[in-house]
């Protein structure tokens, strides 16, 4: 299939090179000239503007959104509904509200194009390798398009959730669930480094990842982050927050559903910009190592 890719940072760039390496034609955009000259030395066929990109294809148009929720993706998706035609399809796949998602979906259906909205997962990795995506909307548009979210998936990584706005509400209680995660494994990795034992932390993350209740991707990749710095010692404990659990807390409440895991976590996270701790070194390392996610560095 031909389908266009409209921002090529970490995540929309793997993206864009798994759906090129699993045969489709991708037509890929980014505001940046170095984002674009990079994706172009990998093989991707690089546009100029999404005008080119539009213009490129032919009619009905696939375009996936790969750019930070929020203003930039407003701002992109405006547009789109603006230039794109009947029966055309956009995919957002960022970390959207899902009330954003119903609403476009229904600016969208006035136009008579379509919209999905898709939760991604699986980092940088996954993006390249097989992500795993959670997808909302109409189902005869996501059976439309179908091929392309089983290609660029890992093995059983993909679900259609339902109507509009579905998809992006899970991911927004997966990102609530693994903050909660990272703050625990934080916790814990604290407790071992203050006490008064001299474990090897990397090692730790090892055997706790071979057949241990706990074992997780995470666990593989804070054996990464303590390999590459035993200590974190040249990292400050400082994260940031992305939204979506601040989110997922607003929604629970609204839903009388209590979840002091998931809040905590959030609160925690605020708490790190103010105070340097070890344990929030482990989440600004483990967010390094599956998504990229910039650290401070002492």
């Amino acid at each position: 299939m031909q389908i266009g890719m409209i921002g090529l940072g970490k995540m929309g760039y793997n993206l864009a090179l798994n759906l090129a390496n699993n045969g489709h034609s991708v037509y890929g955009f980014d505001q940046s000239n170095e984002a674009r000259i990079s994706a172009k030395e990998s093989g991707i066929h690089i546009v100029e503007s999404i005008d080119r990109m539009l213009t490129s294809m032919p009619s009905p148009r696939v375009v996936w959104v790969m750019v930070p929720a929020g203003k930039s993706s407003e701002l992109v998706i405006d547009e789109l509904f603006q230039k794109m035609k009947a029966d055309d399809i956009v995919i957002d796949g960022g970390n959207a509200n899902y009330k954003d998602s119903v609403r476009r979906a229904a600016q969208a259906d006035e136009k008579k194009m379509h919209f999905l909205d898709v939760g991604t997962s699986g980092g940088i990795s996954g993006a390249n390798e097989g992500a795993c995506l959670m997808i909302g909307g109409k189902r005869e548009i996501f059976e439309r398009v179908d091929p392309i979210f089983k290609s660029v998936s890992i093995q059983d990584g993909y679900l259609y959730a339902g109507e509009s706005g579905s998809g992006h509400f899970l991911k927004m209680v997966h990102n609530g669930i693994e903050y909660g995660f990272m703050q625990a494994i934080g916790e814990g990795f604290q407790v071992l480094k203050q006490s008064q034992y001299h474990f090897d932390l990397a090692k730790v993350a090892t055997v706790w990842n071979n057949g241990s209740v706990i074992r997780s991707w995470l666990l593989e990749l804070m054996e990464s982050a303590f390999k590459k710095d035993a200590r974190l010692e040249n990292i400050r404990g400082m994260v940031a927050s992305s939204g979506e659990a601040k989110w997922t807390v607003e929604t629970a409440l609204d839903l009388e559903v209590p979840v002091p895991v998931i809040a905590l976590s959030l609160m925690m996270r605020n708490r790190s910009l103010e105070e340097d701790s070890f344990s929030a070194k482990v989440v600004a390392a483990l967010r390094n190592e599956f998504g990229g996610h910039s650290v401070i560095r002492k």
